[in-house]
């Protein structure tokens, strides 16, 4: 089941930005790598991830997507925000991947 950039897009509430889908579509590869390498290509079939794999795929684009710069924080006067980052899988993603990832000998 392939992501597409119109999933990730909608799943921000962005569905309708242009500029939204065309981050998604150029951030959405990379991520997909990411997930494939992690759990060393289990769980893929011909390059398409399963609806497991593609969740945590679609999860991590959006975190890519609304932070592309991946800032840790902005301040301006008194006012500051921390945006998420792709620094790493979250729990949640952590807990799908490992179901594909052979983590022992």
């Amino acid at each position: 089941m392939a992501v597409t950039a119109a999933q990730v897009a909608a799943i921000l509430g962005r569905g309708d930005d242009s500029e939204t889908v065309a981050l998604a579509g150029a951030h959405l590869p990379l991520v997909t790598v990411f997930v494939k390498a992690y759990v060393r290509g289990n769980g893929f079939t011909a390059d398409e991830p399963n609806a497991d794999l593609s969740a945590v795929i679609t999860t991590a684009t959006a975190r890519l997507v609304v932070n592309p710069e991946q800032v840790k924080r902005y301040q301006t006067a008194d006012y500051a925000e921390t945006p998420a980052v792709l620094d790493g899988f979250t729990l949640p993603e952590l807990a799908v991947l490992h179901l594909y990832r052979r983590r022992t000998a």
